[in-house]
C-alpha cells in the first residue's frame, strides 16, 4: 500500500466513524463507538505496517512539511470561523437596544449538531493534508525516477 492510500484510508475509517458516532447516539449505546474507534485504531495500526513506501529523506521530509504547515494554515481558519460562530450561537449575544419582549434568533443549526460538524471539519482536515501531501509532492518531484 502507498502512503497516500494510507491516507485516504485513514479518511475513510475517519468518516465512518462519525457516521457510527451518529449511529450510537441515535440508539443511545456509547459502547458501539467507542469499540468502534478501537477497532479503527487497530486497523489503522496494521494498514501503516503495509505502507510500502516509507523512504525518509530530505525530499520527503520537506513534503511532508510543505503539507502539514498549508494544512494548518488553511484548517485553522476554517475551524475557527465555525467555532466562533457555533460560540456566538450558545451565547446568543443579544443585539442593542433591546426589543420589548426578546425574540429569540432563529437556530441556524441546532447546538447538538455542532459536535458531529467539527468531527466532520476533523476529516476534512485529514483530506486536506492528502491533497496538500500530493500537490507538494508533484512540485517537489517525489514520483519521479532518477534513472535515465
Amino acid at each position: 500500500m502507498k502512503k497516500n492510500s494510507f491516507y485516504l484510508l485513514f479518511g475513510f475509517i475517519a468518516i465512518v466513524l462519525v457516521a457510527l458516532f451518529w449511529y450510537s447516539d441515535e440508539i443511545h449505546t456509547s459502547l458501539l463507538i467507542e469499540v468502534a474507534f478501537i477497532a479503527a485504531a487497530a486497523v489503522l495500526y496494521l494498514a501503516r505496517r503495509k505502507v510500502t513506501d516509507l523512504v525518509e529523506d530530505e525530499r520527503s521530509a520537506k513534503i511532508t512539511e510543505q503539507a502539514a504547515m498549508r494544512t494548518l494554515q488553511v484548517f485553522w481558519v476554517v475551524f475557527c470561523a465555525f467555532s466562533i460562530g457555533a460560540v456566538m450561537q450558545i451565547l446568543h449575544v443579544p443585539s442593542f437596544p433591546r426589543q420589548a419582549p426578546p425574540v429569540p434568533p432563529p437556530m441556524i443549526l441546532p447546538i447538538r449538531s455542532m459536535g458531529f460538524i467539527q468531527l466532520g471539519l476533523l476529516c476534512l482536515m485529514i483530506f486536506l493534508y492528502v491533497g496538500f501531501r500530493i500537490y507538494y509532492a508533484r512540485k517537489y518531484g517525489e514520483w519521479e525516477t532518477d534513472e535515465e
